[in-house]
């Protein structure tokens, strides 16, 4: 059983992993929540975003006009919730048994309550054909323990954003496209503009990129059992890369303190000459750094030696406690479906689940002309074929990351060896797995 204490620092867990709403959103409040009253002749179902007010509030009242429309019997109640605040609404409805019918959330944590059989079991809800609609890698982010628990909905993929200039100073002609290429650009960087590369951070309760670089680096974190895979010796090769790195000083030393947001700062101000983010992110540097926006151009995300690329996963999941079962998987389906899926990525600027909306020229033709974002949207969705949710699919997953993490930095500082660091990191996990 997870304590409160945890599932609150589920709010500040990895900038894609959780911060896909607080791209596209504002933050009004919402309405007050409760189970709405059916009016005569309709069952009606409850449905609750995350911060999607108002910016997307005409959408929604279209689209749910044309559910009601086709669904005459049905109505939907759109309640939307304030990013901060959903986890604690979500978890105290859950518990008090007065959950909405339909609700947006991302895997990560909707697996922690998936755990506690909180979710409706999609598996046989959701017809095969329909299930093969999706992009086969992202509905398998939505299963625990072989069950379906969730629909999947929009997405974002991480690009590398670099600055084109830093590169031209260090006679760099192209971007890294893995990280043993990264290892090279950060060395001739620091060497001839006397800038860092890049930031990560590996401080516990942050980003989970560095996790993500470890299964990108081949590194299998738990085994089918749950019990800790990870040291072996592509486990002891991804600990030593980072470490080596940090102590040749190609890495900023407060990477072992600072989080993700330091990472924008410090490419904003021109310190690091590439980050990881999503497209988006480069509307937030053109009004934040515009001499920095003039020079920065999108590429391929990151990878290691397995070609894996990260996707952060926004879906929708059925409290299993619903009295309208049928309806509510009815207008979840009908949100994620094709045609609506592409209809809000471009509103969004998001990226569709399904493989029909992906294959739109949307996202895969580029004019000459475009903006930077829309060269950055192809490059992000021209990923998904190898795109994964990198990171399992566990409740308790923030443990092992700050297991994990606090034993690389104990490398990074060389208070351990490599080899060390991972054994006391096998046995940690694996006494926290077996009291679980």
């Amino acid at each position: 059983m997870i304590g409160l204490k945890n599932w609150k620092r589920w709010a500040i867990f990895g900038l894609l992993g959780l911060c896909l709403s607080w791209l596209i959103s504002c933050g009004n409040s919402p309405p007050e929540t409760g189970k709405a009253k059916d009016p005569e002749g309709k069952a009606t179902i409850e449905f609750w975003t995350m911060q999607l007010q108002p910016k997307f509030t005409d959408y929604f009242n279209g689209l749910i006009a044309a559910f009601e429309k086709e669904n005459p019997a049905i109505a939907v109640r759109w309640v939307d919730v304030p990013w901060t605040a959903m986890q604690s609404k979500i978890l105290a409805a859950v518990s008090s048994k007065t959950a909405p019918d339909v609700v947006n959330l991302n895997p990560d944590f909707a697996a922690q309550l998936a755990g506690r059989n909180a979710w409706l079991d999609l598996t046989d809800k959701v017809a095969p054909e329909v299930q093969s609609e999706y992009l086969p890698n992202i509905w398998k982010a939505s299963t625990l323990n072989g069950k379906t628990f969730g629909i999947p909905w929009y997405l974002t993929s991480r690009i590398a954003i670099y600055n084109s200039d830093l590169f031209q100073k260090a006679g760099i002609a192209a971007p890294p496209k893995t990280y043993a290429e990264l290892a090279t650009v950060a060395k001739t960087m620091k060497e001839k503009t006397g800038k860092y590369a890049f930031f990560v951070t590996a401080a516990p309760g942050d980003s989970g990129e560095i996790l993500e670089s470890l299964v990108q680096m081949g590194v299998k974190l738990i085994d089918a059992q749950g019990r800790a895979a990870f040291n072996t010796p592509e486990g002891k090769a991804a600990f030593q890369y980072w470490a080596d790195l940090y102590q040749q000083k190609l890495l900023p030393p407060e990477m072992t303190t600072e989080g993700h947001r330091h990472s924008v700062e410090l490419y904003q101000s021109g310190q690091t000459a590439l980050m990881s983010s999503s497209p988006e992110f480069l509307g937030n540097i053109a009004t934040d750094a515009p001499d920095i926006a003039k020079v920065s151009v999108a590429a391929p995300q990151i990878t290691g030696s397995t070609g894996k690329k990260n996707v952060a996963v926004m879906n929708v999941v059925v409290p299993k406690d619903t009295n309208k079962p049928d309806a509510a998987v009815k207008f979840a389906l009908f949100l994620t479906n094709p045609e609506n899926q592409l209809s809000f990525a471009k509103a969004a600027n998001v990226l569709p689940s399904t493989t029909a909306s992906l294959k739109d020229p949307y996202f895969n033709k580029v004019a000459a002309d475009a903006t930077p974002i829309d060269k950055a949207r192809a490059v992000s969705a021209g990923q998904m074929k190898a795109a994964e949710v990198l990171i399992p699919t566990i409740k308790d997953i923030k443990s092992l990351q700050k297991i994990l993490y606090e034993n690389l930095q104990a490398v990074m500082l060389q208070q351990k060896t490599t080899e060390q660091a991972l054994k006391e990191a096998e046995q940690a996990w694996n006494q926290e797995y077996a009291s679980n």
